[in-house]
């Protein structure tokens, strides 16, 4: 992930965490990655890649304040140095309020995917995202919409997934679905400690965090682990079943859910599509505004801090011993309560930012995602196992619908 503006963001989000990054940089900061290093990157970026096709993925606080003409200048370095043998593709996640028929007209032109962040229906938007001033923005987000579907530019959602909208599984998604328009869907849980601003993830300033099932393993009590803004876990496991099961029974092969596609790939025996499910993570470096790069977006602290592009190679600090240790730790940190869990397989103890908690019998290092996960994973198995066949035998989504009585009664 690129973050050309580092945390520079118009938003202040309740449960966002990134702003308070600029504490990690130097007082003066210019907030804007200058054209060598912007070129630096991207030269290196694609000589690494061994693929046919290099994704950008540009990121934030909020990269549209940069300005168009930052954008064109990536697409020319990007033009200069990939060669004719590879193609080059490019995505921005962005909150959408400063979106216009000039950038939507950008879009289009260079093919860019665009994530939009909205967090479901006005009531369940506004409660968290608002601007500077404490402005709602859900307005200007459906605004940048009707901006993207107007000029033909391919967009998906990201809902970030707090302790309010959790509750509401079946408003968000028919909301996403049918008064959006989103075919394509990112739950993302909010999960943060409440000291996330100081120390980077499990480093612990308890002695003894909250095992899994006490008061303190959930938002909202004095002794919480966790922001009050922050997913309640055994909602969250509600959410995913909620919204799965209207899936299932009319939206398979029409509407495409990241979580689902990943537990899908994962049944059918495929590695994760998505890092948080993968059996080792280390592959999704932040590069920030000044050069510097990251173990993970989720870990930009001084204490995963791998060097500097204007000092060090890409190559040399994405394969550094630093980095290859933060990406095995995460399978070999796991606590034996995960090792002997029977959904293992599908979720490797999810991010390790997560992890939280303590298990029944007290050991360190339980995701505290795991009671809605485990929720969640059983409840899809019957599914996942029934469609992983069909897909393996080579039928194609309209085939797997018809296995479920719900979408033959309804002619789909």
């Amino acid at each position: 992930m690129v973050k050309p503006i580092g945390p520079v963001c118009n938003l202040n989000c309740t449960y966002c965490y990134y702003l308070h990054k600029k504490t990690f940089f130097r007082e003066k900061e210019a907030w804007r990655m200058s054209d060598a290093t912007l070129e630096r990157f991207i030269r290196q970026y694609i000589q690494y890649q061994p693929g046919p096709v290099i994704h950008f993925s540009w990121q934030g606080g909020e990269p549209t304040l940069l300005g168009r003409a930052f954008f064109e200048k990536a697409v020319h370095y990007q033009k200069i140095h990939c060669p004719s043998t590879k193609q080059v593709t490019n995505s921005m996640q962005t909150n959408g309020t400063l979106l216009d028929d000039a950038w939507c007209q950008f879009f289009r032109q260079h093919d860019f995917l665009v994530g939009l962040s909205i967090d479901g229906p006005e009531d369940l938007h506004d409660a968290y995202r608002k601007d500077r001033k404490q402005r709602p923005t859900f307005k200007k987000v459906t605004h940048a919409v009707t901006l993207l579907k107007k000029h033909g530019v391919e967009f998906n959602t990201l809902t970030v997934l707090n302790r309010l909208n959790v509750q509401h599984p079946l408003r968000v998604y028919r909301f996403l679905r049918d008064e959006l328009g989103s075919q394509y869907l990112q739950f993302i849980p909010c999960v943060e400690r409440k000291d996330f601003t100081l120390i980077s993830s499990q480093r612990w300033t308890k002695e003894n965090p909250p095992k899994l099932g006490d008061a303190g393993a959930k938002p909202g009590h004095p002794d919480s682990v966790v922001t009050d803004w922050s997913v309640d876990p055994d909602d969250y496991g509600d959410f995913l079943c909620g919204v799965f099961d209207e899936w299932i029974r009319r939206d398979v092969g029409k509407v495409f859910v990241r979580i689902f596609d990943t537990m899908l790939g994962l049944w059918m025996g495929m590695p994760s599509s998505s890092c948080d499910f993968a059996d080792i993570c280390g592959k999704a470096l932040a590069l920030e505004h000044n050069g510097g790069l990251y173990s993970c977006d989720h870990f930009v602290y001084p204490n995963h801090h791998l060097g500097n592009i204007k000092e060090k190679t890409l190559i040399q600090m994405v394969l550094s011993e630093k980095q290859m240790r933060f990406g095995f730790n995460k399978e070999k940190s796991l606590p034996r309560y995960c090792i002997q869990c029977e959904v293992k397989f599908a979720c490797h103890g999810e991010c390790p930012k997560n992890r939280l908690l303590r298990t029944p019998e007290g050991e360190l290092g339980l995701n505290y995602l795991c009671s809605g996960l485990r929720k969640f994973m059983k409840h899809i198995d019957p599914w996942m196992k029934r469609m992983a066949a069909e897909l393996r035998a080579g039928r194609t989504a309209d085939n797997v619908m018809k296995l479920f009585p719900e979408n033959r009664s309804e002619g789909k």
